[in-house]
C-alpha cells in the first residue's frame, strides 16, 4: 500500500544531502511565513557555500553507480514517485497553498501538473535512442549513443514550487544524471516534502540532493555550483536578470544551461472570434495563481470593433471572483508571495492610470484580508507608454489594449525582448495560420488559454530562455552525444 502523509508529516526543515536531513552547516536558519497572513509555519536551513559543495560531493559520490542503472530501473523508481506523490496528492496541495497561497483547487491541481511529468519521464528513461551511422568507409563503424550528462544543478522559483522542480528533477533522473537543487526561499517546504516522497521512492543516497537558503545566502550557495566545475548543468526558472546572471557567472566552467525565463505575455482577440471562449481563455489563463505565472497574459490587445463588448463581459466575470485565504473553499484569489509583490502591482495600476487608463473594476489593495491581498482588476486604455506594457505585473491585473488591424496586434505583440507566450482568438483560418507564424514566443496558444502538458515542449525565445521542457525533446538537455568510431573492420 503506496504511504501517505499530512501536510503536517511532510514538513521537513532540514537539507537533504546524501540520504540524509541535516542542518546547514553553521546551524543558521530563516522563517517561512503564510503570505495571508505572515503567520510562521516553520524555520528551515540557511544553507550557504558549504551546504551547496557537500551537496555536490555527495551528487558526484552517486553519480557512477546511477548512470549505470539501466534505464528501466530508473523508470521503476521514477513510477513509484509518481504513486506517492498521488497519494499524497491532497496534503501536497494544503501544503502548497499554505506557504503559497494559491487556493486549495489550484494546490492540488499544481500536484497532478507536477506529477504527470513524473509519469512522462519514467516512460522516456526507457527511450534514450542512439543512431548507427551509415557506414562512410568498409572499415569503420560509426556510431552516435547519448549519456547522462552528470551533475545536475536545479534552480526553482515560488509561483510553482512543486511542478517546477518536479519537472527538473525527473528528466535528470530519468537521463541518469543526479541532481542538487534549491527551492525558492519562499516556497522551501513544498520541494522538501516531494524530495522525502522520493526517498521513499527509494531514490539512492546522494542521487538528489536539496538545501534550502534565504535570498541573502541563496547567492552564496548557487555561486559555489557555477563555479564547480563537477556541476555540468544548470537547470533554472525564474527572471530574466538572474538568469543572465546564471549564464555570465558559469560560462567560466561551460555549463549547459536550461533558462526559463520571464515573459511578456500578449493575448490578442480579433473581431471575428468567439467573445465568451475568449473571456473563458483570458480568465484560465491570467488569474490562476492570481496572475503570478509567467505564462499569464501581460498585455491584452481587442480589436476595436469588440472593445467595448469584450471589456463589458470580462469585467463581469472579473468582479464576481472570490477573493480571500487560499483555505477557504470558494477562494479563486489568493495572497500575493509578499510585500514587494503587491507593492509591484499598485505601483504598475497607479502608474497607468496617470498615463491615460480608466478602471473597469478593482485596481485596489484589500487590506481587510491581509496584507498581500489585491483586488482583480481590469483597466481600460491602455498604451505602450505604461509601465505594464514592457514589464511583467505578476498579479491579477488586465490592461485592454484597442488595435484596429491584424498587422497592427501582431507587430504590437512582438514589441518586447521576451518571447515566451502568446495568445490568440479568432474563427479565421487563414488568420490562424498567418498569426501562429508571425508571433514570436515559444509557445502559442488559438483559441486556447491553458497550453502547458508534460507532452509538449515548454521554453521560450529571445530574452524569455532557452532549452525546452516536457516532452521528449525535454531529455535532451539532460544528456550529451558521444559519436563512436570503431575501425579495422576490414
Amino acid at each position: 500500500m503506496t504511504k501517505t502523509f499530512t501536510p503536517e508529516a511532510l514538513i521537513r526543515t532540514e537539507n537533504f544531502i546524501g540520504g540524509r536531513w541535516l542542518p546547514a552547516a553553521d546551524g543558521a536558519r530563516f522563517a517561512v511565513t503564510d503570505p495571508a497572513d505572515g503567520a510562521l509555519i516553520a524555520e528551515v536551513a540557511d544553507s550557504h557555500a558549504a551546504d551547496a559543495r557537500a551537496a555536490t560531493d555527495a551528487a558526484a559520490a552517486a553519480l557512477p553507480a546511477w548512470r549505470d542503472t539501466l534505464p528501466k530501473e530508473r523508470a521503476e523508481i521514477l513510477r513509484r514517485w509518481h504513486a506517492l506523490i498521488l497519494a499524497n496528492q491532497d496534503a501536497l496541495g494544503a501544503l502548497i497553498s499554505r506557504e503559497q497561497g494559491k487556493p486549495l483547487s489550484e494546490g492540488r491541481g499544481e500536484v497532478a501538473y507536477g506529477a504527470s511529468y513524473v509519469a512522462w519521464f519514467a516512460e522516456e528513461a526507457t527511450r534514450i535512442y542512439g543512431d548507427l551511422i551509415p557506414q562512410q568507409h568498409r572499415s569503420k563503424r560509426m556510431s552516435a549513443v547519448k549519456e547522462p550528462i552528470g551533475i545536475v544543478a536545479a534552480i526553482t522559483p515560488w509561483n510553482f514550487p512543486l511542478a517546477m522542480i518536479a519537472r527538473k528533477i525527473a528528466p535528470a533522473l530519468a537521463a541518469g544524471c543526479t541532481v542538487v537543487a534549491k527551492p525558492a526561499e519562499d516556497t522551501p517546504l513544498t520541494a522538501s516534502a516531494l524530495v522525502l516522497l522520493a526517498q521513499e521512492a527509494g531514490v539512492p543516497p546522494g542521487v538528489l540532493n536539496l538545501i534550502t537558503a534565504s535570498r541573502q545566502r541563496g547567492v552564496e550557495a548557487v555561486a559555489d555550483w557555477l563555479d564547480d566545475s563537477r556541476v555540468r548543468k544548470i537547470t533554472f526558472t525564474g527572471s530574466t536578470a538572474v538568469g543572465k546572471h546564471l549564464a555570465r557567472e558559469s560560462a567560466g566552467t561551460l555549463k549547459k544551461l536550461s533558462l526559463e525565463l520571464g515573459g511578456n505575455a500578449p493575448f490578442i482577440v480579433f473581431d471575428d472570434a468567439d467573445l465568451d471562449a475568449a473571456v473563458n481563455g483570458l480568465i484560465a489563463a491570467k488569474f490562476r495563481n492570481g496572475g503570478q505565472t509567467c505564462v499569464c497574459p501581460n498585455r491584452v490587445y481587442v480589436q476595436s470593433g469588440v472593445y467595448e463588448r469584450f471589456a463589458t463581459l470580462l469585467a463581469d466575470r472579473v468582479r464576481d471572483m472570490a477573493v480571500g485565504p487560499a483555505r477557504e473553499a470558494n477562494t479563486q484569489i489568493g495572497p500575493m508571495i509578499n510585500a514587494r509583490a503587491v507593492d509591484k502591482i499598485e505601483r504598475h495600476v497607479d502608474d497607468a492610470l496617470a498615463h491615460g487608463a480608466r478602471v473597469v473594476t478593482g485596481g485596489k489593495r484589500l487590506p481587510e484580508l491581509g496584507p498581500n491581498f489585491y483586488a482583480p482588476t481590469v483597466l481600460a486604455d491602455a498604451n505602450s507608454s505604461m509601465q505594464l506594457c514592457g514589464e511583467e505585473t505578476f498579479g491579477p491585473v488586465v490592461p485592454l489594449f484597442r488595435f484596429e488591424n491584424e498587422r497592427e496586434a501582431v507587430d504590437a505583440a512582438n514589441a518586447t525582448p521576451y518571447g515566451l507566450a502568446s495568445y490568440f482568438y479568432t474563427n479565421d483560418m487563414k488568420r490562424i495560420e498567418r498569426v501562429s507564424r508571425a508571433l514570436e514566443a515559444g509557445l502559442v496558444g488559438v483559441n486556447e488559454g491553458a497550453l502547458a502538458s508534460e507532452a509538449a515542449p515548454f521554453g521560450g525565445v529571445k530574452e524569455s530562455g532557452y532549452g525546452r521542457e516536457g516532452s521528449k525533446y525535454g531529455l535532451d538537455d539532460y544528456l550529451s552525444i558521444k559519436y563512436v568510431c570503431q575501425g579495422g573492420l576490414a
